[in-house]
């Protein structure tokens, strides 16, 4: 039996769409956490990309699929040939309240969750991946500010990262979360910004794209981050489009960040 316990899969005789689910022992969280996985039909060779969806605050695991329906985007552009196959991995954020912004907090290390064990559980469990592929990392919302936040701290490990809609620093949260923020470790004010560590690792970081629809209730604080991106000569990649906080923006654009990250491949 490996670190992660006795890995769980939903039965094959059910699934569909490609859709599968796993759930297992996460020494980070302390106990279980559960990911909804599309596997592309086509996959074959070992060694495919896998790409992380973080889903935003009242979510879970399920979001990116049956709220986003990312499954039939990235099979649709696989079959076109837009991208190569690639394995999605939509991870829980961890259940604790509304959100825990894929934080260390004091009963559970949700970054490490999300940085260690959701990939690695995937890389022992799924004969398409291996130590050598590629990841990448992408979300929205309170999502969004988790790949930022994650994809900079750790820019080792990411071939790309990808947000939308993002929160950008930590005060944003008081406006979705009705517990507050009691369980969040310590940290600099400075640490409370995607900006920090995005600036402070810009000579290692990978290709990093943002968007936001311009009737987002953030598309001020996403300017502001490609402000001081641009003024800290961060590279980067921002977009605007047409659009609010909502499913069906994300639904549209996650095409933007698939894309990005075939392109990162090259």
């Amino acid at each position: 039996m490996n670190r992660f316990g006795k890995l769980e899969f939903s039965d094959p005789r059910f699934e569909r769409d490609h859709l599968r689910f796993l759930t297992f022992q996460s020494p980070a969280l302390r106990g279980r956490g559960d990911v909804c996985l599309f596997v592309p039909p086509t996959a074959t060779e070992r060694g495919m990309p896998l790409v992380l969806l973080l889903h935003g605050v009242y979510c879970s695991h399920w979001a990116w699929a049956l709220k986003g329906g990312a499954h039939h985007t990235a099979l649709e552009m696989i079959l076109a040939g837009e991208i190569p196959p690639m394995v999605l991995a939509m991870p829980s954020d961890g259940l604790r309240r509304e959100g825990t912004g894929y934080l260390p907090q004091r009963r559970a290390d949700y970054e490490r969750w999300i940085v260690d064990d959701a990939p690695d559980s995937l890389r022992e469990a799924l004969p398409q991946l291996g130590p050598d592929s590629p990841l990448f990392v992408c979300g929205s919302s309170m999502g969004g500010f988790g790949a930022l936040r994650l994809g900079a701290k750790y820019a080792h490990r990411f071939r790309a990262v990808s947000a939308h809609s993002s929160l950008t620093h930590m005060d944003q949260f008081e406006a979705l979360l009705t517990s507050g923020e009691e369980d969040l470790l310590p940290c600099v004010p400075e640490e409370r910004s995607v900006a920090h560590w995005l600036i402070g690792h810009r000579g290692k970081l990978p290709p990093v794209r943002f968007d936001c629809g311009t009737a987002d209730k953030f598309i001020e604080q996403n300017r502001s981050l490609h402000r001081d991106l641009s003024h800290g000569n961060v590279p980067h990649w921002y977009e605007e489009f047409q659009g609010g906080h909502t499913w069906e923006y994300w639904q549209a654009h996650l095409r933007d960040s698939l894309r990005f990250f075939a392109r990162a491949m090259r």
